[in-house]
C-alpha cells in the first residue's frame, strides 16, 4: 500500500448518502480524522433531514444536504457549490451517486467499495463479479479504497480504514479507544418532560423495515414486566406511519395498570430531543435501527433485538472499545461494555437476508424465536451489575 501521511489537506468533505444510522457511524471516523489533520475544514454532504446525528458535533464546519432523488436544476446547483472545492473526499458510501459527488468536489478521494460476501453460492459470486467490474471505475480514482465485508468487519471499521493509507503505522489506527459521537442534545417540550419520572426505561420497538420487527405480543409481556419492575417505560418512534401504529397497536394491548406507567413519545422528538431523552434513561432497549446505536453512543445501558442482521457488521459499537472487532457473528447473548446484543437460534443466523423471504415485508424467524425471557434475562443480569 502507498502511503501518503504527508498529505495535509486543508478541506475534507464527508460523503454519506444514506440514512441517519449511517451518518452517525462515521463520526470515529470524522474524529480520527481530526487528530490527523487539526488545520483541516471538514464539511459534511448527506440527504436532506439525515444529517441531524451532526447536530452540534465541533468538527463539522458546514452540513450540505442534497435531496435522495434530485432533479436536473438541484444537481447543477450541487455541482457549482461543490466543484473541486476540496483536497480530500472521503466517500463513506459505494454508491456510484456518492463516489460522483466526490469526483466533482475533490482532487483526490478515498472510498467504501460495495461487494458481496464470498464463500457463498454460485448466484452470490455472480453478483459479485459484476460488482467488481461496476467498482473498476472507483478504484481508478481513489487512492486507497475498502471493500465492504458484511460479516466480518465491523462498519466503525470500513470507515475508519478509510484513513489507513495516511498512517505510516496502520496499527496507530486502533491501538486507542474508539468512540461514537452523539448529536448535541436539545431541551424536551414541557409536555413531555412533565410525564417523565426516573427511573425511566427508553423502548424503541419500530425498525425502519418490517423484516427486523419483534413480535406484538413479546413488546406486551416485556413492557409490562418492566412497569412492575417499578420503571416507567417512555415507547419512542420514528414520525413514520408505520412505527407511530406500531406503538399504537404495543399500548393497545397493555391492561390498565401498565399503560398508567407508560408514555409514548413516538413521532414528538428530534434527533437531538431523542439524545436527551435516553441520556436521562436507566434503560435503554430497541431493535436494530439507528436509535439503538443512538443509545449506545448515549454510553447507557443498552439491549439490542438482532435478527437477520450480522452484529458483528452493524451491532452498535460499545463505546471506548480498543481494536477492529467487538462482536461474534453468532451468539444467543453477548455484551461488550454497554451494549447487550440478543439474537434468536438457528444455524441461518444471521443471514443478512431482508427475513426469511428476502423482502423488506418478510416475517424474520429468528425474530419470532428470541423469546422475551430471553430479554428479560438479560435485563435482570444488567440492573443487578
Amino acid at each position: 500500500m502507498t502511503h501518503f501521511s504527508s498529505l495535509k489537506p486543508k478541506k475534507v468533505l464527508f460523503i454519506a448518502t444514506r440514512q441517519i444510522g449511517d451518518v452517525l457511524v462515521t463520526t470515529p471516523l470524522i474524529q480520527q480524522a481530526r487528530e490527523l489533520w487539526p488545520e483541516a475544514e471538514f464539511h459534511f454532504l448527506g440527504y436532506r433531514g439525515k444529517l441531524d446525528m451532526l447536530k452540534g458535533n465541533p468538527n463539522i464546519a458546514e452540513l450540505i444536504e442534497t435531496s435522495d432523488r434530485p432533479g436536473f436544476g438541484e444537481y447543477l446547483s450541487l455541482f457549482n457549490r461543490l466543484f473541486q472545492r476540496y483536497d480530500l473526499a472521503i466517500v463513506t458510501q459505494p454508491s456510484d451517486r456518492a463516489y460522483f459527488y466526490g469526483l466533482v468536489a475533490a482532487f483526490r478521494r478515498v472510498g467504501v467499495l460495495g461487494g458481496h460476501p464470498q464463500g457463498l453460492t454460485e448466484q452470490d459470486k455472480a453478483k459479485k463479479s459484476k460488482n467488481d467490474k461496476q467498482n473498476a471505475w472507483k478504484k481508478a480514482i481513489c487512492l486507497h479504497t475498502v471493500d465492504v465485508d458484511y460479516f466480518g468487519q465491523h462498519v466503525i471499521t470500513e470507515k475508519l480504514r478509510l484513513l489507513e493509507v495516511f498512517y505510516k503505522n496502520v496499527q496507530d489506527l486502533f491501538s486507542k479507544p474508539i468512540s461514537v459521537v452523539p448529536p448535541a442534545g436539545e431541551a424536551l417540550t414541557p409536555v413531555i418532560a412533565s410525564q417523565l419520572r426516573s427511573p425511566y426505561v427508553v423502548v424503541h420497538p419500530g425498525p425502519l423495515t418490517a423484516y427486523k420487527r419483534w413480535p406484538l405480543a413479546y413488546w406486551q409481556t416485556l413492557v409490562t414486566w418492566l412497569t412492575q419492575q417499578g420503571w416507567q417505560v417512555v415507547l419512542s418512534a420514528s414520525p413514520a406511519k408505520q412505527d407511530l401504529q406500531l406503538n399504537q397497536d404495543i399500548v393497545s394491548l397493555l391492561d390498565e395498570a401498565t399503560r398508567e406507567n407508560v408514555v409514548d413519545v413516538a413521532g414528538k422528538l428530534s434527533i437531538p430531543q431523542a439524545r436527551s431523552l435516553i441520556q436521562g434513561a436507566h434503560l435503554y432497549i430497541g431493535v436494530d435501527t439507528s436509535i439503538t446505536h443512538l443509545a449506545a453512543a448515549c454510553n447507557i445501558p443498552t439491549v439490542a433485538l438482532f435478527g437477520p442482521t450480522p452484529p458483528s457488521n452493524f451491532g452498535p459499537w460499545p463505546n471506548g472499545f480498543i481494536g477492529k472487532q467487538p462482536y461474534q457473528l453468532r451468539a444467543r447473548t453477548q455484551t461488550v461494555g454497554n451494549v447487550t446484543i440478543l439474537q434468536g437460534p438457528g444455524e441461518c443466523v444471521p443471514c443478512r437476508k431482508a427475513g426469511c423471504e428476502d423482502r423488506p415485508d418478510s416475517r424474520s424467524e429468528c425474530l419470532d424465536l428470541l423469546e422475551p425471557n430471553q430479554v428479560i434475562e438479560a435485563i435482570e443480569k444488567i440492573t443487578q451489575k
